[in-house]
């Protein structure tokens, strides 16, 4: 496939790279002339521009930090324009359905189709070829999408129509920051029955309330730690969840006061 490329930083790099060790063919944007020669190195084609990225491509994807970068992207210059009648882009910045369904507005009179697909994992499962996709959209644009998905992604699930993706993802983030949360108040509780955080941590992950989130809590050797850690992602995609919640109607449930306690770790850190 011929690929474009927006946001080659740390998730995006070594994206860029299984998808040339894949045959695919990438054009990248590379925002500085170390940054493109870099680029060039690994195989890909390193350009100036979004719209550069997108010239002649069958998919563009677009990795950045956040919904404000996905609309400065998508809909404040010319890449939709730029991107061939039947080609796909694949957003999988973590953020609004409704900013993919802005993006996919915008797409459809140049005959785009857009999947938004963020992501679950790291640059380790990036570099292994087991990051997990949550794909929303139509049948036949995640299928337009799927080889390129495939070079670093297993599983890709289709999880439903545009923002299905982001739904699973921002559900799970949420739930996974409750899961901290009530890591922080287990290990209050097991202070006031004079057990240390650290006995506590080498214990739990061999039990059945052991967790992803408590796996990675023990590895780290603190609440605290691992919240800081994750905190740079974590924080944000739990405000846009609070706040579709809220423009739904709704709240968090039981979720919320869980994550409250996450806060109150990080609030104590000076986080």
């Amino acid at each position: 496939m011929r690929i474009g490329f927006v946001g080659a930083g740390r998730m995006g790099r070594p994206m860029v790279g299984r998808l040339v060790e894949a045959g695919h063919e990438v054009r990248v944007l590379g925002r500085s002339a170390a940054a493109r020669a870099s680029l060039e190195e690994a195989g890909a084609r390193a350009v100036a521009s979004a719209a550069d990225a997108a010239e002649g491509a069958d998919a563009v994807i677009v990795c950045v930090f956040d919904d404000g970068q996905v609309r400065d992207v998508c809909l404040g210059g010319a890449l939709l324009a730029r991107m061939p009648r039947g080609s796909v882009a694949v957003l999988h910045t973590t953020g609004s359905p409704g900013t993919a369904r802005a993006v996919a507005e915008r797409a459809a009179p140049h005959g785009v189709g857009v999947v938004d697909c963020p992501v679950s994992g790291g640059p380790h499962d990036i570099a292994a070829g087991r990051l997990t996709l949550f794909a929303g959209g139509t049948d036949g644009d995640v299928a337009k999408a799927r080889p390129a998905l495939r070079a670093y992604g297993d599983p890709v699930i289709h999880a439903g129509p545009l923002g299905a993706g982001q739904s699973v993802k921002l559900v799970n983030n949420a739930l996974f920051a409750a899961q901290i949360g009530l890591i922080a108040d287990a290990v209050r509780l097991a202070g006031r029955l004079g057990l240390d955080e650290a006995a506590l941590l080498a214990a739990l992950p061999h039990a059945s309330g052991a967790s992803r989130a408590l796996s990675g809590v023990a590895a780290r050797g603190s609440v605290a730690a691992f919240a800081q850690a994750v905190n740079g992602f974590l924080a944000k995609d739990v405000d846009v969840v609070r706040t579709v919640a809220a423009e739904l109607g709704g709240d968090l449930g039981a979720l919320d006061g869980a994550i409250t306690a996450l806060d109150a770790v990080l609030k104590a850190e000076g986080a």
